[in-house]
């Protein structure tokens, strides 16, 4: 298999690890097979990719979800750099309802983590100039776009930077605790 198809402590969400194989010229690697997924049971339909840059290290963009009928599954990967990934379990009736699997990937390990719908995503750049690309099962709806804010305490995430040296939106700054956001996923 050219994909290597991992659970984490919360085993909906996954760590992707692809085969790499280099050599004089640099490196090929498959980095998504829709048939190998399926034989790990993960059949999804990915509609659109995007496509972030952050300049500075300490950068946070997060935690963000889309509600439904417009939710997200996501493939995260870094094409430059490295991050501090963050995927948080927002389903109200899930037994990890609240807890959160934090990863650190980079452009030279070129792991990816498919963060499933009914999860909120964010992640931290530990680098300048940091790339991040990651594959959606839904396209972008503004009306159903939302966030909870990256550093509220009963989430306990131990972010990489300090909340006054974080390099945030301005919405990012406004998002709700995870107390005060709605059911969106029962």
């Amino acid at each position: 298999m050219a994909i290597e198809i991992c659970p984490t402590a919360i085993p909906e969400v996954k760590l992707v690890r692809p085969l790499v194989i280099g050599d004089s010229r640099g490196f090929f690697s498959e980095i998504y097979k829709r048939n190998e997924f399926a034989a790990a049971g993960i059949v999804l339909d990915f509609v659109q990719e995007n496509h972030s840059l952050s300049k500075h290290a300490g950068t946070v963009r997060g935690l963000h979800f889309q509600s439904p009928p417009y939710s997200q599954d996501k493939l995260v990967r870094v094409l430059q750099g490295r991050i501090f990934d963050v995927a948080l379990d927002i389903r109200r009736s899930s037994p990890t309802f609240g807890r959160h699997v934090t990863i650190e990937l980079s452009a030279d390990d070129m792991q990816q983590l498919l963060v499933p719908s009914g999860f909120a995503h964010g992640f931290c750049t530990l680098e300048p100039d940091t790339a991040v690309v990651y594959k959606v099962t839904s396209y972008y709806s503004r009306k159903n776009d939302h966030g909870i804010l990256w550093n509220d305490p009963a989430l306990g995430i131990k972010w990489p930077v300090d909340a006054n040296a974080a390099h945030l939106s301005d919405k990012d700054k406004t998002h709700p605790q995870l107390r005060d956001l709605p059911a969106y996923f029962d």
